[in-house]
């Protein structure tokens, strides 16, 4: 990848009106030849192009264009280019097709099945399904209930085997929280039987 900015001739055209830098440096930097240069300052070249700002962009400094505009022969050196774009903690909603849509009613069903002890919320949001559909799946009161045959979500591409853990392990932590607190609720009506 070349070092010239975004837009080089809108930035060009932005560095005429807004700088006291000289055509080459301009030129220089826009990766344009400085006839070019003269030509936007003439108003012959890039007539209806907006000026582009490349100090919004992060492009340049004010203190890269005051250095350069105090000496001449110093050029203009761009701020670094790269954008990182961070692929961390983003959901991308996968696309399922509608060939395909008919198989999140039967994992429910499997996960019903086979880990009764997720929540319906849970399944609700592993499948990608409604929490209504979930409970009417689990009720038999799905409209589509006799058609409905189980099937292994991981093995069809709903989710990832590890998401299928991580819900159980918080399921079954859940289950251990409840159970302690009926204990605790079941020791103090004890205590306050006794009083």
């Amino acid at each position: 990848m070349s070092n010239a900015p975004l837009m080089p001739m809108a930035t060009a055209i932005w560095l005429v009106e807004n700088t006291t830098l000289t055509f080459k440096q301009i030129a220089d930097f826009c990766n344009l030849h400085e006839v070019e240069v003269q030509g936007i300052a003439d108003g012959e070249v890039a007539k209806g192009i907006i000026a582009y700002n490349p100090i919004i962009s992060g492009q340049l400094t004010k203190e890269e264009i005051e250095l350069s505009s105090k000496d001449s022969n110093r050029p203009l050196k761009i701020q670094n280019t790269d954008i990182e774009i961070s692929t961390e903690n983003k959901k991308i909603k996968k696309y399922v097709p509608l060939s395909k849509r008919q198989d999140k009613p039967d994992s429910a069903l499997w996960l019903i099945k086979h880990h009764g002890i997720l929540k319906d919320s849970q399944i609700a949001k592993l499948v990608g399904i409604t929490k209504n559909s979930v409970v009417a799946i689990r009720n038999k009161s799905y409209w589509n209930f006799n058609n409905l045959s189980p099937k292994d979500p991981v093995a069809m591409n709903l989710f990832t085997q590890k998401n299928l853990i991580d819900a159980i392990e918080k399921a079954e932590r859940r289950i251990k929280r409840e159970k302690k607190e009926k204990e605790k609720a079941k020791l103090s009506t004890k205590v306050t039987n006794y009083e």
